[in-house]
């Protein structure tokens, strides 16, 4: 049957288990006909109303943790873009025929992102199964049922507290690692009378947070490079091999004769650090009395050169694999391209155009397209422009780092 004929609606319907779509403010958008029956929840008492609204926390429990621990779970879906699966639940519910009585229910919930077409998290999908019944009938079965029984139910309570100290510990890190980040990539020095702007957004989550990095050096004459890098990782570690490497190419661009020989020495010192396989940058020589761009990439996506008629180029002519990943040394390519008065030159990391099971040609085109509608932008106009057109507005799952040079 061809996609075009499966009424998905009808789909959604007939599941067999109990599943709701929220939007991002927790409101009911739809149930299925599952979720109305185990609920005990017509469609008009739950459609257009907030999520804790219909199934509050019992008052009458003061241990009752339900609601806070799905609000915890649908909200990590929301900043990730990520499914996040919840332990057991007790999640007790109003009886509809004797209000303000409470029944006791056990739930296993799962809840899942349902992404836009720009990656963004457009609504929250919420499956449920009950295991009440299985739960209560500890207490009619065998002695040897109830004990294992009884043992699930504490060991996935205990892995759900655990879950939460972990997530508390990773968020320590990531703020630890995100200053040690700033105090990394201050703000850039003079560099004449040239335009510049500059940005680092974190990830919302540990994954993949402080790897990115930018540098300028002023270099002899009217010129200065600009590099942007990407070291494989998360958290501290990724953190204190940026500020290595960042140093290394820092240091070494004050006497390289090119990007090239800069990326070459780089390489080699990359090898020695450990966590900085495959790390990934790109550096570019901007000089303006030749006006020149002269660049060399290491497994880096393109910098961007925005012509002042609005068309853009991207600088792919000397691209080689990631920093250490050739056994041997081999010299690296460089390319050179030369410019006019009025572009602007733009490098970037992968967070800013990268998406999940997307090519990144897409992304690409998308950077074009949002730089050509800004041309006219002052830097710092364009990166913030740059950032609202192609980040997400919540769930950036990695970092980016960007700096814009008005040539």
């Amino acid at each position: 049957m061809a996609e075009a004929e499966i009424d998905h609606g009808a789909v959604f319907q007939a599941l067999p288990a109990m599943v709701a779509l929220l939007t991002p403010e927790l409101v009911y958008v739809d149930v299925n006909e599952e979720f109305v029956r185990m609920s005990g929840r017509s469609r008009e008492q739950l459609l257009g109303r907030y999520l804790f609204d219909v199934f509050p926390d019992n008052p009458d429990d003061p241990a009752a943790t339900g609601a806070r621990n799905l609000h915890a779970s649908l909200q990590r879906v929301l900043n990730t873009g990520e499914r996040d699966t919840m332990a057991l639940q007790r999640y007790d519910v109003e009886s509809l025929e004797r209000p303000g009585e409470w029944e006791e229910r056990y739930w296993s919930p799962v809840n899942a992102p349902v992404l836009g077409p720009d990656g963004q998290v457009v609504l929250l999908l919420h499956r449920v199964e009950e295991v009440t019944e299985l739960i209560k009938a500890r207490g009619v079965r065998g002695s040897r049922t109830r004990v294992l029984e009884a043992e699930l139910y504490t060991r996935a309570k205990e892995l759900q507290e655990l879950n939460e100290r972990l997530r508390e510990a990773h968020a320590r890190e990531r703020e630890v690692a995100l200053a040690l980040q700033d105090a990394m990539l201050p703000a850039p020095g003079p560099t004449g009378h040239h335009r510049v702007a500059v940005r680092y957004r974190p990830a919302i989550g540990t994954l993949n947070v402080c790897g990115d990095w930018y540098d300028l050096v002023n270099l002899p004459g009217d010129r200065i490079a600009v590099a942007v890098g990407d070291v494989v990782g998360h958290g501290l570690q990724a953190a204190c091999v940026m500020g290595l490497l960042r140093s290394a190419l820092s240091a070494t661009s004050h006497v390289a004769d090119g990007p090239a020989q800069a990326l070459e020495v780089l390489g080699l010192y990359a090898r020695s650090v450990d966590g900085a396989e495959n790390a990934t940058a790109v550096e570019t020589y901007v000089d303006w009395d030749t006006h020149t761009v002269t660049y060399s990439s290491a497994g880096h996506p393109p910098p961007a050169l925005l012509r002042a008629d609005g068309t853009v180029e991207f600088l792919d002519q000397a691209t080689d694999p990631p920093l250490g990943a050739r056994p041997d040394h081999v010299p690296r390519p460089q390319a050179t391209t030369t410019f006019t008065e009025g572009d602007t030159l733009v490098l970037y990391t992968d967070g800013l155009i990268e998406r999940r099971r997307e090519d990144i040609d897409a992304g690409l085109a998308r950077l074009a397209d949002s730089l050509t509608h800004h041309r006219g932008a002052d830097p710092e106009t364009l990166a913030e422009a740059l950032l609202l057109d192609l980040l997400p507005a919540v769930g950036a799952t990695d970092d980016t780092a960007l700096v814009i040079v008005r040539l």
